[in-house]
């Protein structure tokens, strides 16, 4: 049982959360399950948290950065088109305690090092000319929305990355494209926990006003070339604290 406390504390963390994830077109569903591993919920609650407060910050970075003309739709659902199916069937899926910490300790990792490293895939806002096959869009959607449909994130934190690597966007197209991904492939996760009648949420009017407030605040500075370097590193360390302790946990 939460206490008052705590909620402050989580709702505090969850704000800066969004703000962080947002401005780079992210939902923090990673960043939302680091804050509720160290404060001990329960996995069910946490993920179906975490899926709801990344429709709700997604969707708004979606919306600004789409305003700044950051989103392009025609690279958007070719990943959906894999994705979506694969995201309610990971969705659908129960899983064990200890694979569970697996999985989402390999995704807060792997959020760390997209807040950490920089990639050079495509520099600044240079335009880009070269897109991936429709084909292999939709496999690469269907690997990432399967395995955040389990966690219970949005997979933004796995495309962002192969969009920079390969060149197929730049820095704010991704973050554009993700937004979009993000967001459908949430509701696609929200959506199988329903049906299989796993999902579970906490105190979640705090924390929906919590992430909204950082959500607003973080993607308004992102859809206009806002950088925080040194808080996206520390935020980097963070989660790979909360990786440790989900692993050392549940070992």
């Amino acid at each position: 049982m939460l206490s008052g406390a705590d909620i402050l504390w989580i709702s505090v963390l969850l704000m800066i959360v969004a703000a962080l994830y947002s401005s780079v077109g992210h939902g923090g569903a990673s960043g939302y399950l680091a804050v509720m591993t160290l404060f001990a919920i329960p996995p069910q609650v946490m993920s179906s948290t975490a899926l709801l407060l990344n429709v709700l910050v997604s969707l708004i970075s979606l919306i600004m950065f789409r305003r700044s003309g950051h989103v392009s739709i025609g690279m958007i659902w070719p990943f959906l088109i894999g994705s979506v199916p694969a995201a309610f069937i990971g969705g659908l899926i129960r899983i064990s305690p200890s694979v569970y910490a697996v999985l989402l300790a390999l995704a807060l990792i792997a959020a760390a090092v997209r807040l950490a490293v920089p990639f050079n895939g495509v520099r600044g806002d240079q335009p880009t000319t070269n897109q991936p096959g429709k084909l292999l869009a939709s496999m690469i959607g269907a690997g990432i929305g399967f395995l955040s449909g389990i966690v219970g994130i949005g997979g933004g934190i796995f495309l962002g990355p192969v969009l920079l690597l390969k060149g197929w966007a730049n820095a704010h197209q991704t973050a554009g494209i993700c937004a979009g991904f993000i967001l459908i492939n949430s509701l696609s996760g929200l959506a199988g926990r329903l049906v299989q009648g796993s999902f579970q949420i906490g105190p979640i009017g705090y924390f929906v006003l919590a992430a909204l407030a950082g959500g607003l605040i973080g993607s308004y500075m992102g859809a206009r070339k806002f950088r925080s370097v040194v808080l996206r590193r520390l935020l980097a360390l963070a989660l790979v604290v909360a990786a440790i302790k989900v692993l050392v946990t549940t070992g």
